[in-house]
């Protein structure tokens, strides 16, 4: 008897054990801001149990970019420029969907005393380089009367961006939130310039963000890569669903306060004027042009296309890439093709 209890017992372990090594692992980053908090959503809520979602806060894209690019990483959440400098640099990345444009949380700011574009010239502004805070502050300066490259760009990460307006060492600074209004509150004169939900920014959609995943992750891995995306959009529909236990969720994972997430992602899971406008994944497939269907704000099916050209005609006003690529080049649309059904 002591026999068949122990063979059942190693048996029953050895399911166990069978049964919890059978999620994938998935390797992820992304940065501290809310609007890429629903990979916590996903892997708090288990919305894929397929899936062992390993999640990095790396504060440096281009740390997370480097580490897809050797093999440290399978896919990572930034914002939505990167595309076609990988096409040009011919690094191992490709964009796999659009997942947000800002509606508001981007800004510029000036430090008190700077009343125009006109006044930045030869001065220091802080921007990411390689980023669309730099793209942003050229168009606007260019819209302004002052040639993109009048200023100098410094490049900050957010909180550094911060303390740098604040200390004087930048005469401006693109924030998105929380920290535009951390900005906005230690400098009371400081004034705002441009803001995301003015104008056509909202039509073009050039200020967004998205999600990255690596050849190798793509090409080797293509189940997982769907599954992938199928678990982020579904954490996007449960926080639509439960807007205020998502947003405590997201703001625990990454140390915020609930106030400073809720002044990205809103209150009630619908779009958020001054925020972001966060796309499910029907949204997501009409901006690619993986599905047909209008977008509301302006936007259009298929809109990725002339996000591709635009951020191109910027990076090579930068110096950034060396030529431009067709949108093939940097952009991979089977996983989102394979959860849309198309």
């Amino acid at each position: 008897m002591r026999l068949i209890k122990l063979l059942l017992l190693t048996t029953s372990l050895c399911l166990v054990s069978l049964g919890s090594g059978a999620a994938e692992p998935v390797r992820l980053s992304l940065f501290s801001w809310p609007g890429y908090g629903f990979w916590f959503i996903a892997q708090e809520k288990n919305l894929v149990p397929d899936l062992d979602l390993e999640i990095s806060v790396i504060e440096d894209p281009y740390e997370s970019f480097s580490l897809m690019t050797s093999g440290g990483l399978d896919v990572t959440s930034s914002t939505a420029e990167y595309g076609p400098i990988a096409a040009d640099k011919d690094v191992p990345i490709k964009m796999v969907t659009y997942t947000n444009p800002s509606y508001g949380t981007d800004k510029i700011v000036l430090a008190p005393g700077i009343n125009s574009a006109e006044d930045l010239k030869g001065k220091s502004v802080a921007v990411l380089v390689g980023g669309l805070t730099q793209i942003f502050m050229g168009i606007w300066l260019e819209q302004n009367g002052v040639n993109f490259n009048d200023v100098e760009y410094t490049n900050l990460i957010m909180d550094d961006a911060v303390g740098a307006l604040v200390g004087g060492n930048v005469a401006a600074a693109e924030f998105w939130e929380p920290f535009g209004s951390h900005a906005l509150e230690a400098l009371p004169d400081a004034t705002v310039a441009a803001t995301s939900s003015e104008g056509d920014w909202i039509e073009t959609a050039l200020l967004g963000d998205a999600m990255y995943m690596s050849d190798a992750f793509l090409k080797e891995r293509p189940e997982a890569a769907a599954k992938t995306l199928d678990a982020y959009f579904k954490a996007v529909a449960w926080w639509k669903e439960h807007p205020a236990e998502g947003n405590k969720i997201i703001a625990k994972h990454l140390g915020f306060p609930l106030t400073d997430v809720e002044k990205v992602l809103g209150k009630d899971g619908k779009i958020y004027k001054g925020g972001i406008w966060v796309f499910d994944a029907a949204q997501a497939a009409r901006f690619m042009g993986v599905a047909p269907g209008d977008l509301p704000l302006g936007l259009s099916n298929g809109q990725i296309s002339q996000h591709w050209e635009t951020t191109t005609d910027w990076w090579l006003k930068f110096g950034l890439v060396d030529e431009r690529h067709p949108m093939e080049a940097g952009v991979n649309l089977a996983p989102l093709k394979a959860i849309s059904g198309n």
